[in-house]
C-alpha cells in the first residue's frame, strides 16, 4: 500500500535522498529512523506529496504520488513535522475544516470528529485558539486531523514530540490499536518509540537506507545481545565480583556501573552466559537485586551504523 522506488531528491550540490526503495504492507507499523539530516523528512514530505522527487517515484494504494495526486492524498492521513494548522482557529473550526476539506457529511462526519475529539482527549480545549495551545496539545490536534477521514494509510513524522509520557502512552497505544487495518510510518529519533509499537524499522543515514529489519532483528546486532546484567545489593563486593565474571571462559568483555552496583558480562560469540553467571553468583554468595538478560541495545547499534 506504500512503495517507492529509488526515489532520489537533490538540491544542487546536495543529495538528501539517494536512491530508496521499500515497500510497507497492510498490519506494518515501519518505524523510518535517522540522525538528523538523513533525509527522514525529506523522503515523508514525497510521499505525502509536498516535495517533487528529483527521480524515481513513489505510490499510496497504488495511486501515483506525482501523476495521481488527489487520489493518493485521499487514501492518506499525514502528519508533518511541527504539525503546522492555523493559529487563529480554535481547534474545533480547524477540526471542522479538515472535515470539510476531506468531504465529510452528515453523520458521518459527526461520528468522526467525535471520535478523534475523544481519542486525542481534546475536549477541554476545543474553543482555545490554536496558538494558544501548549506544544503537547498543538501535537495532539495535528494527529487528530490526519485521523479525522480515517484514511488506509497514516505517515507520521514525530507523533509523540512535546507529549509527556501518560500522552506518549495514549498516542501508542492508539497506533497498536490502527495496526490491523492500516499502513502506518512513523519517522522518529525516538529509539523506545520503535520498541513500542514498530514491527519494522528501516535506518537512513546521508540519504540511504543502511538497515531494514525487524527491532529485534536489529537488537540482535548489539553487541549487548544475550548480555547479563547483575547488580548487586552489597557494592562494596563489586571489584571481587567482576574479577570473577571475567574469569568465566564464555565471557568476552565486562562493564561495570559503580553508581548502581551494576556488572555488565557480555558473551563471546555464539555463547550463552546466563546459567554460568547465575551458578557464580550461588557459588560466591553474591546478593543480586537483579540478574537480567538483555536482548540488545538499539542505540549501540543505530550509532554504530549510522556513525
Amino acid at each position: 500500500m506504500i512503495k517507492t522506488e529509488h526515489l532520489c531528491k537533490r538540491y544542487e550540490t546536495l543529495t538528501a535522498v539517494d536512491d530508496v526503495s521499500f515497500e510497507v504492507q497492510p498490519g506494518e507499523v515501519l518505524g523510518f529512523l535517522g540522525p538528523n539530516g538523513a533525509g527522514k523528512t525529506t523522503t515523508m514530505r514525497m510521499l505525502a506529496g509536498f516535495i517533487t522527487p528529483t527521480s524515481g517515484r513513489a505510490s499510496i494504494c497504488g495511486h501515483d504520488v506525482e501523476t495521481d495526486t488527489l487520489a493518493a492524498k485521499a487514501n492518506l492521513g499525514y502528519l508533518p513535522e511541527g504539525a503546522p494548522s492555523y493559529g487563529e482557529m480554535t481547534v474545533y473550526s480547524f477540526l471542522e475544516f479538515i472535515a470539510e476539506l476531506r468531504k465529510l457529511t452528515g453523520e458521518q462526519r459527526r461520528k468522526r470528529l467525535a471520535y478523534v475529539i475523544g481519542r486525542l482527549q481534546l475536549e477541554r480545549v476545543l474553543a482555545q485558539n490554536i496558538d494558544t495551545l501548549s506544544k503537547g496539545f498543538r501535537r495532539r490536534v495535528g494527529i487528530a486531523q490526519a485521523l479525522i477521514h480515517d484514511p488506509p494509510v497514516l505517515i507520521l513524522d514525530e507523533p509523540t514530540d512535546g507529549l509527556d509520557p501518560n500522552q506518549k502512552h495514549e498516542v501508542r497505544t492508539l497506533i497498536n490499536e490502527m495496526t490491523r487495518d492500516k499502513v502506518i510510518i512513523i519517522s522518529t529519533h525516538i529509539l523506545e518509540e520503535v520498541d513500542a509499537v514498530c514491527t519494522r524499522a528501516i535506518i537512513i543515514a546521508r540519504g540511504k537506507i543502511v538497515a531494514d529489519d525487524t527491532p529485534q532483528g536489529l537488537a540482535a546486532r548489539s553487541r549487548y545481545h544475550n548480555a547479563v546484567s547483575l547488580r548487586l545489593e552489597q557494592p562494596e563486593h563489586l571489584a571481587a565480583a567482576r574479577s570473577a565474571v571475567a574469569a568465566l571462559p564464555s565471557v568476552a568483555e565486562v562493564e561495570v556501573n559503580e553508581r548502581d552496583g551494576r556488572i555488565t558480562a557480555l558473551p563471546r560469540a555464539g555463547a550463552s552466559i546466563l546459567g554460568a553467571l547465575n551458578e557464580l553468583a550461588t557459588r560466591q554468595g553474591l546478593k543480586l537485586k537483579e540478574l537480567q538478560l538483555e536482548s540488545g541495545r538499539l542505540d549501540e547499534v543505530f550509532r554504530a551504523i549510522t556513525a
